[in-house]
């Protein structure tokens, strides 16, 4: 089997495994919990700081089988939660927008919303990178959002959302991500490493933490790249400064 990067192997599958980013956690469990769940959401944030996999993860929790909603957490091995985090559920699309971002494919998208979901309550669209549609793709998607079915759920996830169109913000309810601490990431880093079996110090995990500028998946990626590196038994600091 080929080697699954670290990003990959371990990304969050419930809303407890997210690191920081509290406010918007509590916001979609409380609405799975009080059924106010809007039909769009805009996740704006810096890259790496887990806007698609919230995405995911509320939308597995929308389509559990088994939801206890004073719990709001998908139960994970039921069929809908399976299928989603393999990511073949037909009720929960992805869409990159940055290859996806002709008018063309937002109509494909608008025809496709009239149909019932077939294996949850939601049908679920997460686009993202939504701040590179073009402007015709914007404005096809505007009716849409002025009258969704009642089934449909939008999660538009950019890095920039002031590129979104003010009529299409007007419309969503927006949830900013912030940046992550070097102690979150740290803290996140010494968990993975310890189910990796890799020995490595506190200070050059602190170090590949604060070189990530606060974006998780950057801070995977050095450390997969220490891991690939390093053929002693030990990393410390010295060892990741030469990568970095």
């Amino acid at each position: 089997m080929s080697y699954l990067s670290l990003y990959r192997k371990y990304r969050s599958q419930t809303f407890a495994e997210i690191v920081e980013q509290a406010p918007v956690i509590r916001t979609l469990q409380n609405a799975i919990r009080f059924d106010r769940i809007a039909h769009a959401y805009i996740l704006a944030g810096p890259r790496g700081t887990g806007k698609t996999s919230l995405a995911r993860i509320f939308a597995k929790t929308v389509n559990c089988l088994n939801l206890d909603k004073k719990n709001a957490e998908p139960c994970g091995i039921c069929h809908n939660c399976e299928t989603i985090t393999h990511g073949d559920n037909v009720d929960v699309i992805e869409i990159d927008a940055a290859s996806n971002n002709g008018v063309e494919n937002v109509r494909d998208l608008i025809y496709k919303v009239s149909f019932c979901p077939s294996m949850g309550s939601h049908k679920i669209y997460i686009i993202d990178e939504v701040h590179m549609l073009s402007s015709a793709a914007f404005n096809a998607l505007l009716k849409t959002l002025e009258e969704p079915p009642a089934h449909i759920i939008f999660i538009l996830a950019t890095t920039d959302p002031q590129k979104i169109p003010v009529t299409i913000r007007s419309r969503c309810q927006r949830l900013d991500f912030s940046k992550i601490t070097p102690t979150a990431i740290a803290t996140h880093l010494e968990a993975i490493f310890k189910k990796e079996k890799v020995t490595m110090t506190p200070s050059a995990i602190l170090t590949i933490a604060r070189y990530s500028g606060g974006h998780l998946r950057d801070a995977l990626s050095i450390a997969d790249q220490v891991l690939a590196f390093n053929d002693t038994g030990k990393i410390d600091v010295p060892h990741v400064l030469e990568v970095v």
